[in-house]
């Protein structure tokens, strides 16, 4: 009993272990092709498939989770005599926290199973052979436009995310909580400061290349039909978010410390 148990324990970890080798070879072989000037069209298509048409779901999540963190944050502060100081301390959770690590999961639920699916249906229905019997590249003709998307994109839409999280932020502040446009903006410009909004925008580019490439290894490695895309796409998105957490901690310590 035991001897099978620690039998499954040892394939998990020998799977484990392969498929982050396959990443980390595609990964590796995507930033071999980036010394060639990529396919500008594809890129700006992707851009817009993959950033564009998220900011939409990336503004509403973000709206909500300001006015939430704030509703949360305000009457306690206010409780101590530190209401002046609320700006500030919604702006900074936006900047380093919120707004990086929400981006980058709503992204990897929207994109991640996208790309997945795409690559995937396109896997299962021979187009990637027939891609190699046309002499082109897979890694240059899918992976790198997404990937350069992906990690250009990402950082604009934390941008955005910041901004309509303040926002939010300061909606409840003012009329919830009665504190004052000045006192909440000033406050902002009190305690922030640069790396609090540049640190996220790191974090950002890391999440996007994550995204990208857990999409496009589970795209490229479907198999068994329908079936498989549907099971690669729910792997690339749960893959993608554990990642993105994962990697978030060691930003985090290496940005913050």
């Amino acid at each position: 009993m035991v001897i099978h148990m620690l039998e499954r324990i040892g394939r998990s970890v020998i799977v484990m272990l392969e498929n982050g080798g396959r990443v980390i070879k595609l990964f590796l072989d995507t930033v071999g092709h980036l010394r060639r000037k990529p396919n500008g069209h594809h890129v700006l298509q992707q851009m817009v498939h993959l950033g564009v048409n998220s900011l939409p779901i990336v503004m509403l999540t973000m709206l909500f989770t300001g006015m939430v963190l704030t509703i949360q944050t305000a009457h306690e502060f206010i409780r101590y005599g530190a209401q002046s100081s609320v700006g500030g301390i919604v702006f900074i959770a936006m900047g380093r926290e919120l707004a990086p690590v929400l981006t980058g999961v709503v992204v990897a639920g929207r994109v991640g199973a996208a790309i997945t699916a795409e690559i995937g249906s396109m896997k299962v229905t021979e187009q990637i052979d027939a891609l190699k019997v046309m002499a082109t590249d897979p890694v240059a003709y899918l992976v790198v436009p997404r990937l350069l998307s992906c990690m250009f994109m990402l950082p604009v839409l934390g941008i955005f995310a910041i901004v309509i999280g303040t926002v939010g932020g300061y909606l409840v502040a003012s009329t919830y909580s009665g504190i004052s446009s000045f006192s909440y903006f000033h406050s902002i410009k009190t305690y922030a400061v640069v790396m609090d909004v540049l640190g996220g925008l790191i974090k950002t580019i890391f999440f996007g290349a994550i995204v990208a490439i857990i999409g496009c290894h589970k795209g490229l490695t479907t198999a068994q039909g329908a079936e498989g895309v549907g099971r690669a796409t729910t792997g690339s998105v749960v893959a993608s978010m554990i990642l993105i957490f994962i990697s978030n901690y060691f930003l985090s310590v290496l940005l913050y410390r």
